[in-house]
């Protein structure tokens, strides 16, 4: 299902023609510098096409042909056609060591060898004519002497390429080299000595299409998700004689998918997951590429909701307003219920990518969806806090120290899948959200709607009974756990007015101990909480607040007013129930921005 989306996203590519989407057997690859050679296949100039992007330089992008599979220790006996880094094009090593000049040595004959073969096929056209005399006569003094060299040497694996004098195209955009790389995809049409038994032998039925045809032996490359990643990470490989061979079959005859497919499902992966992609977002640990069937605004929109947070000093985005063009006849609007939508997690695994999540829906289901989830997040807030709590902050609200890094691996997907999905939100998300509450003694607007979401959508999905946490302050839920958040705020508010500015209060000596294990603290509590409001001097204030304690106790059990361990639901219950008592006591003085 994965590939046939992808497969069917680059053919959507094609068709529209607008994006810069490579034909078969090529690719767009930056190339930060070309040799300028004239007619002779003399060195002219080392140009750079290098542009500023924020703090770093990009190399241009051209269409060249596609890069060749490299691995293994024989992997230099593969070149790519008329580009490559400084070692194939240069016999250029990375160090002055003995092994690294020799290997440099053998990849530059393997690029020669290609460019050899490519000449002898039209010894006519001119530009590669050119480069094959530059490349025989190996004077490459003038690039080492050029004043770009330096910036050139000091990138790992700089790539090359070259372009004739007074030309505005690379040599390997030519119309003879596009020819030499179709027919070379094609060995089947083209070469007619070829050995039937091998043409059969990489040939068989598309488990993608149902096409009979090609079998591609390996699959191309993703760009580098995380530079701890290898570069040779793929959706689909297998290792050679590792055990996952059947039947005789090696690598992707394991798994046969046509040549073609697998250009083109990578082809497409690659073209979200490119630098600057306004169709790759980063969910967690996994970057996240999004998809229509067809060409669809729900792509901008979905990349506003997920994307990152705005920069300082700007205004901030209304999710739920986005949403609702898209969401249902409720807003005025008509659902999309037919235009297929993707989304795709990755993660790097080694040498392979990892799926975190995989979801297809159609426009109006993800959007409603998405609608409900905005829905669930909603909470009684300060004008300080933002109108919508974005994805990236909701899982910060549950990691140490509030950092990426500190994302557990599999909560970011797990939450990314109910949210577009509509099912309950994972049990790690709440566990995560009230361990956080308890260690650092701080229950934010975030994370408390983080809470109520979880348990209200629980609620509603597994149809229970019981009376659930809503927005605001319920004064008329009894839940246990709810009841002794709201208690444990009172009882805060007392010390609090008792000892203004005191440095640290009940919360940041308790909380912990109060929502776990009442039955331990609040005893205590009470008795401390007749020293505070004997304090007070404002005897009206002290009534009140008598008066809240005797409205919450009344809806405890007076025999087990205070249980020895409140479960995982009703801990969050009683961070929620905390926090709405608070809010209460300011909303004379603040609101919702709403």
């Amino acid at each position: 299902m994965i590939l046939q989306a992808l497969a069917g996203y680059y053919q959507r590519l094609a068709d529209e023609g607008g994006a810069d989407i490579a034909a078969e057997g090529f690719e767009n690859k930056e190339i930060p510098f070309l040799i300028i050679l004239n007619q002779r296949g003399e060195f002219v100039d080392l140009q750079d096409t290098r542009t500023p992007l924020g703090k770093k330089l990009i190399g241009r992008k051209f269409l060249v042909p596609k890069e060749q599979e490299r691995s293994g220790t024989k992997a230099w006996q593969k070149a790519n056609l008329l580009w490559d880094h400084y070692g194939y094009v240069l016999a250029r090593p990375k160090s002055d060591d003995e092994a690294n000049k020799e290997m440099a040595l053998k990849q530059h004959r393997v690029f020669v060898a290609t460019v050899r073969h490519l000449f002898e096929k039209y010894p006519e056209d001119e530009e590669i004519r050119a480069v094959y005399q530059f490349l025989s006569a190996g004077r490459f003094e003038g690039i080492y002497s050029h004043r770009c060299w330096p910036d050139c040497a000091r990138i790992p694996g700089c790539n090359l390429s070259f372009q004739l004098q007074g030309q505005f195209r690379l040599v390997c955009e030519s119309e003879n080299v596009r020819a030499y790389v179709v027919a070379t995809n094609n060995p089947a049409s083209d070469d007619e000595g070829a050995d039937d038994t091998a043409l059969l032998e990489m040939r068989g039925i598309c488990l993608v299409t149902g096409e009979y045809g090609p079998i591609a032996r390996t699959h191309p490359r993703t760009p580098i998700l995380d530079p701890r990643a290898k570069s040779n990470a793929k959706i689909v490989s297998f290792q050679r004689n590792m055990g996952f061979d059947s039947y005789g079959k090696q690598q992707g005859f394991n798994a046969p998918v046509g040549k073609s497919t697998a250009f083109a499902y990578t082809t497409a992966l690659n073209h979200m997951l490119t630098r600057g992609s306004r169709q790759r977002i980063q969910v967690g640990d996994a970057t996240t590429v999004f998809w229509a069937e067809k060409k669809h605004d729900f792509e901008t929109v979905f990349a506003d909701i997920f994307g990152a947070e705005p920069a300082k000093g700007e205004p901030e985005q209304d999710y739920k307003s986005l949403v609702a063009l898209f969401r249902s006849p409720e807003s005025g609007a008509r659902a999309d219920t037919t235009t297929r939508f993707y989304v795709l997690g990755l993660a790097p695994n080694a040498a392979r990518l990892a799926v975190r999540f995989w979801y297809a829906g159609t426009v109006g289901s993800i959007a409603e969806n998405i609608g409900q989830h905005f829905d669930d997040l909603e909470m009684v807030k300060s004008p300080r806090e933002w109108h919508t709590i974005g994805l990236r902050w909701l899982l910060r609200s549950t990691a140490l120290q509030q950092k990426d890094d500190n994302i557990p691996p599999n909560l970011a997907g797990d939450t990314m899948r109910a949210i577009l999905s509509g099912a309950p939100y994972p049990q790690t998300l709440l566990a995560s959200a009230i361990r956080r509450c308890r260690a650092e003694r701080e229950i934010t607007y975030t994370r408390a709607a983080l809470v109520k979401a979880v348990l209200a959508r629980d609620a509603r999905h597994y149809k229970r009974q019981e009376k659930e946490v809503g927005m605001s302050l319920d004064m008329a839920n009894t839940n246990q756990g709810y009841v002794l958040g709201r208690l444990f705020a009172v009882l805060e508010r007392a010390q609090e007015r008792a000892s203004p500015g005191i440095n640290a209060t009940i919360r940041d000596r308790f909380y912990g101990a109060a929502s776990g294990t009442p039955v331990a603290v609040f005893p205590l509590l009470m008795k401390l909480k007749n020293h505070h409001i004997a304090k007070l001097e404002n005897k009206g204030e002290a009534v009140n607040l008598e008066k809240q304690i005797g409205e919450i106790m009344g809806k405890v059990d007076g025999d087990k007013a205070f249980p020895t361990h409140l479960s995982l639901q009703d801990q969050g219950r009683f961070a929620v129930g905390y926090y709405h008592q608070r809010q209460d006591f300011f909303k004379g003085t603040t609101g919702s921005k709403e």
